[in-house]
């Protein structure tokens, strides 16, 4: 236990010393930044899915990042932000079996009821880079304010997995090119202190363009709301 403690004590003192500001010393006010560091839980759900497709169990998101921030005004309570994150995120849903079929993915209807499935989702995991204009109310020597940051976020996505396991059969598959590789949302975070709503609203859809359900275009967006934490 003891080989652990200095680096706590060091991290620590780190951390205090970062968040402590001499008011008296003007141009510490012309440097500080605020809300750096990132880190979010979500719930992951699908939009514009067809009448047969629906979801179940916690489909969740983790995401975690820096934004550089960049005050664009003398109080610098007004910021713009560009960062670089990582991204997972699962989808449970029901009807859909994903399987490889001669070299190709086919997306097929069915009953769970008659395949008697425990597991039926899909994964992405993606690196990201979001874009935010910021408002607070925080000043250099103020750690609990209001914020309100809304923005664009895009992101590539590096691996794919789908799992679907039953008595019947079990199906994984990884890396299918019937992912969109790049997807881009608008996100919202907003509120007081340590955690805040967040919401991402994809625009484009999950999957791409070829993919085809019931002989329909499967155009599924993501919609994840959540908490964020932020730390400078």
């Amino acid at each position: 236990m003891k080989r652990y403690l200095l680096p706590i004590l060091i991290l620590m003192s780190f951390l205090g010393f970062s968040q402590k500001y001499d008011t008296n010393t003007p141009e510490l006010y012309t440097k500080y930044r605020e809300d750096q560091f990132y880190a979010a839980v979500t719930y992951n759900l699908l939009n514009d899915k067809p009448s047969d497709i629906s979801q179940t169990g916690f489909s969740s998101g983790f995401h975690l990042g820096f934004i550089r921030d960049m005050p664009i005004n003398k109080r610098r309570n007004v910021a713009l932000g560009l960062g670089l994150g990582i991204s997972a995120n699962s989808y449970n849903q029901k009807n859909v079996l994903i399987q490889e079929i001669d070299n190709t993915i086919n997306f097929t209807k069915i009953d769970e009821g008659d395949y008697d499935v425990s597991k039926n989702k899909f994964a992405t995991y993606l690196v990201e880079v979001p874009f935010e204009l910021r408002w607070r109310t925080s000043s250099q020597s103020e750690y609990n304010f209001w914020r309100i940051y809304t923005g664009f976020k895009v992101g590539y996505v590096v691996y794919n997995t789908t799992k679907f396991k039953s008595e019947v059969t079990t199906e994984k598959l990884s890396n299918i090119n019937s992912f969109n590789s790049m997807q881009y949302g608008l996100t919202l975070s907003a509120g007081y202190g340590t955690w805040n709503f967040h919401v991402y609203y994809g625009l484009n859809s999950i999957f791409d363009g070829t993919t085809s359900f019931e002989g329909n275009s499967l155009d599924m967006t993501s919609l994840k709301i959540g908490l964020m934490f932020y730390i400078l």
